[in-house]
């Protein structure tokens, strides 16, 4: 029962990697950034990766469990996401990862980054 269990509440990564028409990844980064803000309860986090000056792309978005993920989804995100949809080339990939190893980065480097910064 214990594996079930770990299946339901171990973090998940949801990764989307697409290529947008030319001259519209600025616009799609927009509705990501509106999508993204949609979500609340669960979320731990999103980057948006660009590769180089193209128009390819990668999202990573962190949630703490499948429950959080699903339940993070609305009509609200939904709308933004079928704004964003014909802007791709193509249908973008999806792909759905447990998250088994999570590596903070070292706080101590933040810190004396903050310092030099003040």
């Amino acid at each position: 029962m214990s594996d079930f269990h770990d299946c339901l509440t171990r973090k998940v990564a949801q990764v989307t990697i697409g290529e947008f028409k030319p001259g519209c990844f600025e616009q799609a980064q927009q509705l990501y950034h509106e999508a993204v803000s949609t979500y609340a309860d669960g979320f731990d986090g999103a980057y948006l990766l660009r590769d180089g000056n193209s128009d390819r792309g990668m999202s990573i978005i962190l949630w703490q469990s499948e429950a959080a993920k699903q339940a993070n989804q609305n009509e609200l995100h939904d709308t933004i996401l079928q704004k964003m949809a014909p802007l791709f080339i193509e249908r973008p990939q999806n792909h759905h990862y447990d998250v088994v190893s999570e590596i903070p980065g070292n706080p101590a480097k933040v810190k004396k980054k903050e310092l030099a910064i003040a």
